[in-house]
């Protein structure tokens, strides 16, 4: 496949959507603490939280996976 100049191919595509998801996994972890530190904290949106970055997790492996190729030993 012939790329032209400024185009992005799909490994290239795959690392910036890696990047983002990876931020999104870090803000959700400071925004977890944040809440986890309130004095009366909400317990049902620290777990919604907490299942959305898990999601996120699984998405970060997943694209992980399909960028590191298969080594056969």
């Amino acid at each position: 496949m012939n790329e032209t100049p400024g185009e992005m191919n799909h490994e290239d595509v795959l690392r910036m959507r890696l990047e983002v998801l990876r931020q999104d996994h870090r803000d959700l972890d400071v925004a977890i603490r944040a809440l986890e530190e309130r004095t009366n904290p909400d317990l049902l949106v620290i777990r919604r939280l907490k299942r959305q970055k898990l999601h996120l997790k699984d998405r970060i492996a997943r694209i992980e996976d399909e960028l590191t190729p298969d080594i056969i030993a």
